[in-house]
């Protein structure tokens, strides 16, 4: 049974959709959790956790207005929750999917019901698991349509490609994860990065079952680009071919040509592939679509460095047997932070009269976060795996976040029953300023576990200066937040000036994302409105910061409408007891 048919109806009500109930839909699916025998690189064969059997999971179409419901009925043999990344979820973070943040985990022989509610998403996004590393294997695609009888703001494709980037442990990922839970230490690293769940021609015992896609001469498609990787940011090309990137985030960019881009963990981009390089049958008809890590941290932490591939083929008469693919030689080396920034400083939201934006002017709350990679003590006679003989530890302005581990914070919050499950204090600067990117005292780099949260009045304007950090791993961070999207006002390299950099931001045609990378030693502003009443987790998208505590949770509280349209939804009937 679908819970609370009020719940939905005040939330189409909320969002104009019942005077234009013609033209949106309401769609229903299963998710069933199971173990599923799946075999990589050289009949390395184990079971993993999957969606209906399926590696990567399966994709859920809708159009824009629409909305979604999917029954997770947990068969496997753990607890796990799903998170439907990037959707807004207006008032609705009983269905965003983080684990102990605004839900306790489904059970083995559990189900949940979540509502997926399409309201201004229009684009590719993506699913996943959000417990524990359960999103190794546990993802697919969201393909988000435009409004029925509207399309796109660039000519129609041809055909589209889900590609998926993503890695493969031939260990069993929860192991992985306990792992490095029990010892502080970095996570082992994946065996091999994949497209679609292959690793491709270049790994081992792979070639046969590479992904391929086919297109005819002279056509247009396009190209659904997810990065669902654990630990991995990639340079993207496609052998001999240019791309346009006409989306990014489930939000239409400005038209921008390029020969490769990057993406870190938890992008996604839309990008449209002209098939102009088969001329004639003497012409190459096949080309490598090539991901290659980017990762220009330092080597305290390491990371899976195989490059994978996919293959793109003409359609051709030929009886030859196939030709060895034409490779590429425009990607940049893998520490290329240049080449990095050079495309995302390129990114620009379309900002048509169809597709205006609304960049907030002004602020009403700024932040300043800190990001870094730390250390934490070790337990008295333990032994830890980390630096120094410590564990590892992560931080937003030297704050490590501990998630709850038997009340979500969402529950506590909604039915005043805080006891102690967080504290409304996360600071909105570091306790302590110094040259974050120069280099830094060692007794800089440890920090405590605590579980703050920001609160945020209703209809709060935002900005959050994000500081990268030159703390043990100076590295490019991917920061995520649930419940919004945001714009992407400003970023660059070295310690954040705020007389001289906010002169340089872009508050006309700003990237609208969810997920933005922070540079090595940099910084990046985002802005946004705090509009949806709720709870909602921000986090670092490499699962291993993640765990270590790189996260915190906005509470929005609830408007004065009378209406209740700026109030948060009622709980769900069948929300997974803690």
């Amino acid at each position: 049974m679908v819970p609370s048919l009020v719940r939905l109806g005040a939330f189409l009500l909320l969002c104009g959709f019942i005077a234009n109930s013609a033209l949106a839909e309401t769609l229903y699916h299963t998710f069933v959790i199971q173990e599923a025998p799946y075999t990589r690189l050289c009949n390395n064969t184990k079971n993993i956790l999957t969606v209906n059997g399926s590696y990567p999971g399966p994709t859920l179409y809708a159009h824009l207005g629409d909305t979604i419901f999917v029954k997770v009925i947990n068969s496997g043999n753990k607890n796990i929750t799903i998170h439907w990344h990037g959707i807004v979820q207006p008032r609705d973070p009983w269905s965003d999917g983080p684990e102990y943040i605004t839900q306790c985990p489904i059970k083995p022989g559990g189900n949940f019901t979540q509502q997926i509610q399409i309201s201004e998403e229009e684009g590719t996004l993506w699913w996943h698991a959000h417990s524990d590393f359960d999103r190794t294997t546990v993802h697919g695609a969201i393909v988000i349509y435009p409004k029925l009888n509207t399309t796109y703001p660039f000519p129609e494709p041809q055909e589209e490609f889900i590609l998926i980037l993503g890695e493969w442990w031939n260990q069993d990922v929860t192991q992985v994860y306990e792992t490095a839970v029990l010892t502080g230490g970095d996570p082992a690293i994946s065996d091999a990065n994949t497209i679609n769940g292959q690793p491709g021609d270049f790994a081992p015992c792979s070639a046969n079952d590479t992904f391929k896609v086919q297109v005819e001469q002279g056509k247009t498609y396009l190209l659904r680009l997810i990065n669902s990787a654990m630990s991995n940011e990639f340079f993207f090309a496609v052998a001999g071919h240019n791309i346009t990137v006409v989306g990014s985030d489930a939000s239409y960019t400005k038209p921008y040509v390029n020969e490769y881009i990057m993406i870190t963990p938890g992008q996604t981009y839309d990008l449209l592939l002209e098939a102009n390089q088969f001329p004639n049958s003497s012409s190459p008809y096949r080309y490598y679509i090539v991901a290659t890590p980017f990762f220009d941290g330092n080597v305290a932490v390491s990371r899976n460095p195989n490059v994978t591939v996919a293959i793109l083929e003409y359609k051709t008469n030929s009886t030859m047997p196939p030709i060895v693919p034409v490779s590429t030689s425009s990607l940049p080396n893998f520490d290329n932070t240049s080449a990095a920034a050079a495309f995302t400083d390129g990114l620009r939201s379309l900002a048509s009269s169809d597709h205006p934006v609304d960049v907030p002017q002004t602020v009403d709350e700024h932040m300043f976060i800190t990001i870094a990679v730390n250390e934490v003590e070790c337990p008295v006679n333990t032994t830890c795996a980390g630096l120094f003989g410590t564990r590892f530890g992560a931080s937003l302005n030297n704050a490590s976040f501990q998630s709850p581990q038997s009340v979500d914070i969402l529950d506590s919050y909604y039915s005043s029953i805080n006891s102690g499950v967080y504290t409304p204090n996360f600071p909105n600067q570091p306790p302590v300023f110094f040259n974050f990117t120069g280099n830094i005292p060692f007794n800089e780099s440890f920090t405590e576990k605590s579980t703050k949260v920001k609160v945020l009045e209703y209809n709060t304007s935002v900005e959050i200066v994000f500081q990268g950090t030159n703390l043990l791993t100076g590295e490019n961070h991917p920061m995520h937040l649930h419940g919004h999207s945001f714009f992407v006002v400003g970023r660059g390299f070295g310690n954040f000036d705020n007389q001289t950099d906010p002169l340089s931001y872009n508050l006309v045609d700003p990237p609208y994302a969810n997920t933005v990378g922070v540079p090595k030693n940099g910084w990046t502003t985002i802005r946004f409105r705090a509009a949806n009443p709720g709870v909602w987790f921000m986090h670092c998208h490499f699962d291993r910061h993640n765990l270590w505590g790189m996260d915190t949770v906005f509470i929005t509280k609830n408007g004065n409408s009378t209406d209740g349209s700026a109030t948060v939804l009622p709980p769900p009937s069948d929300k997974p007891p803690c």
